[in-house]
């Protein structure tokens, strides 16, 4: 099941189903943005077999350069994307969708292709997936964050964001 709305934060256990509706997607998203995506990927907590998340799919779509975004607004807005233009998320340009406007089920994460962002969000799911401990590590540092912002994702990515900075530094050189 994916759908959260945006005034509620909760983490569901994990579901098989996800590595399913991201295949879904990805292919959706193969055909309408051709290739301006250098690659697609599924990144965050639902990539991540065993690890609650929040019931949202994270997508990041590797462009060339940053400026290519522009040219997925228009694809990505004909899949029923919407431009989030406050995200506030350096280096990403994120398009949301969902059931309607008020709750999301995808999250696309516009990045540059082998740029920091792309290298540092690929590595942090491939550690959590291949590294028990880290996993539950990361899971307490989630649900600290939810319990102390259980209606503000704004909050829970700030209160979260430090906990992950530190692990993808034990990760990149």
């Amino acid at each position: 099941m994916l759908g959260l709305a945006h005034d509620r934060n909760i983490m569901v256990p994990y579901d098989p189903g996800w590595a399913d509706a991201f295949a879904v997607e990805c292919e959706r998203l193969n055909r309408a943005l051709g290739g301006l995506a250098v690659a697609i990927e599924h990144y965050g907590s639902t990539a991540v077999p065993g690890l609650s998340a929040k019931p949202i799919l994270d997508i990041l779509v590797g462009v060339r350069r940053l400026e290519d975004w522009q040219r997925c607004h228009g694809p990505l807005l004909a899949l029923g994307y919407d431009y989030a233009a406050h995200a506030g998320v350096e280096g990403h340009h994120i398009f949301g969708r969902g059931r309607d406007l008020s709750e999301r089920t995808h999250l696309v994460h516009v990045v540059v292709h082998g740029g920091e962002s792309w290298t540092s969000n690929l590595a942090f799911r491939d550690a959590l997936r291949a590294d028990e401990d880290r996993r539950q590590r990361y899971s307490a540092v989630k649900t600290a964050a939810m319990a102390q912002a259980p209606e503000s994702r704004a909050d829970y990515n700030r209160l979260k964001a430090g906990a992950i900075a530190a692990f993808k530094a034990e990760l990149l050189p």
